[in-house]
């Protein structure tokens, strides 16, 4: 039976390597069901302004679609906005849902993270209220991988898999001098250390690196630090320290230069940048230690990485979309699609439903067990936990040397 309607489908929340592959589900599999589908440019924010785009149009070149899928950060644009409770404000949903009768919208579908979830959450419960027949889809992407209800989020694997890599050749680069130095490396994470602690895949056979990782999750003091990178530097020449941005001391102050107080917020609530992380701990230990340092910030570097996306990512990314648009046709709503993990080895998952209500706000940490003792590292369960999401290789189409991507509709346009 054709699905006679049309989808509408945004991106909110920061650029991924994986982000346009669950976009590319959603489209791929919608027109296959026979609806139209129309993009939100910047996601809810642009909705508010009618900016749509008939993605039938865009995209409808097969060859296209399959280079979406490679391409990274948001085809469509995004935004950080978010919805007041309807008990508070209930323009915005009036206006939004006046817009969805007008454009025939049967689904509507929301790649992104924790915030974007709570959007699909307001949209969906406002729905039921209403008794709206439009049904409300969440699909994960956040290289943060700290979504609740799925064992991993797309977008998380090709960051770690860029992180193991980078960290392991910074490694290989700081150790060629014969003197003593240690490298702190700055990776993303506010609040969770799943993105440092991928960086522990840099290992290879007996060679450890990074010797320390630094968690949100594990506060440690800059004395315990200093101490025990003092002691790594009596064994070897090189220490190489994998630091979260969001590091923080036992008192809950974060690890950085500018205290929290003074960091700007989003609307959500969250500091909208940190950073000098690794920059703080390399001015303390060179003072401390008398030794030669160096701070390197992966920053947005992490994010988009589509050379050295996961195979893995991509593909789960994709099919997580598809998994979102059946579960709309078949009549679900108020709905996440989700990663089930079966084996770790061989590496089995199945895609499952999660209620939306239970994603909405919620924050998963690194599981304290997944920790080492002395706070600064992180466990064989870790390791095994992260290492199938970087599997695969995925080889860029080459224009001139370098890589070729689908046009960004945020460009000019």
């Amino acid at each position: 039976m054709s699905w006679n309607t049309n989808v509408l489908v945004g991106q909110s929340g920061g650029p991924t390597a994986a982000i346009n592959s669950s976009l590319a589900g959603v489209f791929d599999t919608a027109r296959s069901l026979g609806a139209g589908v129309l993009g939100m440019r910047y996601g809810i924010e642009g909705l508010f302004e009618d900016k749509l785009i008939d993605l039938d149009s865009e995209l409808g070149d097969p060859v296209n679609v399959q280079l979406l899928r490679q391409t990274p950060s948001s085809y469509l644009g995004s935004c950080r906005y978010k919805l007041p409770s309807p008990d508070q404000d209930e323009e915005p949903y009036e206006r939004l849902f006046r817009l969805f009768r007008e454009r025939q919208i049967g689904a509507v579908f929301y790649i992104g993270g924790n915030d974007s979830m709570d959007t699909i959450a307001k949209l969906s419960a406002y729905g039921a209220r209403e008794n709206s027949s439009i049904r409300f889809i969440g699909i994960p992407k956040t290289i943060d991988n700290d979504l609740e209800g799925t064992d991993h989020t797309p977008g998380y694997g090709s960051a770690a898999k860029f992180i193991a890599t980078s960290v392991a050749e910074i490694g290989r680069d700081s150790s060629v001098y014969d003197l003593k130095n240690v490298t702190f490396i700055e990776i993303m994470g506010r609040n969770t250390g799943w993105l440092a602690g991928s960086s522990c895949l840099a290992s290879q056979r007996n060679a450890i690196c990074p010797d320390l990782i630094l968690l949100p999750e594990s506060p440690v003091s800059e004395d315990a630090l200093t101490t025990r990178i003092a002691e790594l530097l009596d064994q070897m020449k090189s220490v190489v320290v994998a630091v979260s941005e969001g590091a923080r001391r036992p008192d809950g102050t974060l690890m950085c230069e500018q205290p929290t107080s003074a960091m700007k917020k989003d609307a959500f609530g969250h500091e909208a940048a940190l950073s000098g992380t690794s920059r703080y701990l390399a001015s303390l230990t060179a003072d401390r230690l008398g030794v030669k340092t160096r701070a390197v910030e992966f920053s947005t570097l992490q994010r988009c990485a589509n050379h050295l996306a996961s195979a893995v990512d991509l593909d789960e990314a994709y099919a997580l979309g598809g998994a979102g648009v059946r579960a709309a046709y078949v009549g679900f709503t108020g709905k996440m699609s989700a990663i089930h993990r079966v084996y770790d080895q061989p590496y089995v998952t199945e895609y499952r439903l999660v209620d939306i209500a239970d994603v909405a706000n919620k924050e998963r940490k690194v599981p304290a067990d997944w920790i080492r003792e002395d706070g600064m590292g992180v466990t064989e369960d870790f390791m095994r936990y992260v290492r199938p999401l970087v599997t695969g290789e995925v080889t860029p189409l080459y224009v001139g040397g370098v890589p070729h991507h689908v046009a960004m509709l945020t460009k000019g346009r």
